[in-house]
């Protein structure tokens, strides 16, 4: 597997990827449709925040966004193809993004975590926090999660 910036020219596909890997938690067509737009990754995307496209057999198989502000990194996407789940994808791209973050001066990463996926970030370390309102549906509430980078914990 490597990792490596995505072209402009891949951002339709990486956003069908994120919206596949959704599904893949039971979610029906009409929910899929209200999250299309905050799962849509845009040329901005790639001058205003950190990307990076998990690439294994020759095709994207996941993607991770992360957008840095005042010593706080949102962790806004983290997407597999559902086919590549289980397969070290998502640690992989986790890591690439506490990375980019701790050394853009970050000391910890946020997640609003889909309920599915909250059990793997808490494996990587992260911890509950709170809730968070949908950026796509009204009315739902995600788990709020924190992950502190090492440098924050240390003081180095």
């Amino acid at each position: 597997m490597i990792l490596r910036p995505p072209t402009v020219a891949e951002l339709p596909a990486l956003s069908e990827l994120c919206l596949r890997s959704k599904a893949h938690w039971g979610y029906d067509q009409p929910f899929l449709d209200q999250c299309r737009d905050e799962l849509t990754l845009t040329e901005a995307d790639l001058d205003g925040t950190h990307l990076a496209v998990a690439v294994m057999d020759d095709r994207p198989v996941g993607v991770v966004q992360v957008a840095i502000k005042a010593g706080d990194a949102d962790m806004l996407k983290l997407f597999v193809a559902p086919g590549y789940m289980g397969r070290s994808v998502g640690t992989a791209l986790f890591r690439w993004g506490a990375t980019r973050a701790g050394g853009e001066g970050a000391s910890r990463v946020l997640i609003d975590a889909d309920p599915g996926a909250e059990p793997f970030y808490l494996k990587l370390g992260a911890r509950r926090v709170g809730q968070s309102a949908s950026g796509s549906v009204p009315g739902r509430m995600l788990p709020r999660l924190e992950f502190v980078l090492a440098s924050a914990e240390t003081g180095a």
